[in-house]
């Protein structure tokens, strides 16, 4: 298992996805492709609670980093994911230094954050306590979801905030964000993502982008501007994109049989 944290401070290349169907197969056939970390997304799917560290512990056991987009900023459920084990999150609709500082705080113990202290799975259900204790603080990961023009507008603050590992673009909700979801070809959604590219060159800050479309051609563009912390495409996509394109290739096939 890759160090994310490492990896992140580095602005090293790592390659991730997304898991938005709650079996624990998933994790392990994405493992087998190779990806290095893994996101549980608890915003736009119906994954429960249980799921969630269900798949956590499925991917931790095959040596890929575990983390959790969060439905929104909310400290009671940021405190469950990284209970159930997490190694960090991925909180959207960061917009301003105080959300930022909200989702550091949530995932952080005192006197760093304000996170309460339970015994569950990532303290070794109780067992585990001390060891947990020392290394929360210094080794959990806090990424940004950077996918409003007003995050793009705060992205210094944002980005400046200590706790904050990383940030990552949401590119439809920024696309939605300036009147034209989906489209990323009008010329104010490419200067936003210029804006925050000049940002996190000048800061010194990993650059990450969820390519939904998983297209490698597409995903060596932002390896190309330098973006280092990718998802690409999620689970539901690859298994839906796989079956069109067999049955395209049966019933095209099929055309040409003998009568």
């Amino acid at each position: 298992m890759i160090n994310l944290k490492d990896v992140l401070r580095a602005r090293k290349l790592t390659i991730g996805s997304w898991i938005t169907l709650g079996h624990t197969s998933i994790p392990e056939i994405m493992r087998r492709a190779g990806y290095e970390w893994l996101t549980v997304d608890m915003e736009h799917s119906a994954i429960t609670l249980s799921e969630m560290q269900t798949l956590i512990q499925v991917i931790e056991l095959s040596q890929v980093t575990p983390l959790v987009r969060v439905g929104n900023n909310d400290p009671s459920l940021i405190k469950r994911v990284m209970d159930a084990g997490s190694h960090g999150v991925i909180v959207p609709m960061v917009n301003s230094k105080d959300d930022a500082v909200k989702a550091v705080s949530a995932v952080k113990y005192p006197p760093m954050g304000t996170r309460g202290i339970g015994l569950a799975r990532a303290q070794g259900y109780g067992l585990e306590f001390e060891q947990y204790k020392r290394r929360i603080n210094k080794d959990s990961i806090v990424i940004v979801q950077i996918e409003d023009i007003r995050a793009v507008d705060n992205l210094e603050e944002i980005l400046g905030t200590d706790g904050v590992d990383g940030s990552i673009i949401g590119p439809y909700d920024l696309s939605a964000s300036l009147g034209h979801a989906g489209d990323f070809e009008k010329p104010d959604m490419k200067q936003a993502l210029k804006l925050y590219e000049d940002v996190c060159r000048r800061m010194k800050k990993p650059m990450g982008a969820h390519i939904v479309e998983p297209d490698p051609k597409i995903v060596l563009n932002y390896i190309c501007k330098g973006y280092t912390f990718l998802a690409v495409g999620f689970d539901a996509l690859y298994l839906g994109r796989k079956c069109r394109e067999v049955m395209a290739a049966v019933r095209q096939a099929s055309k040409k049989r003998p009568a």
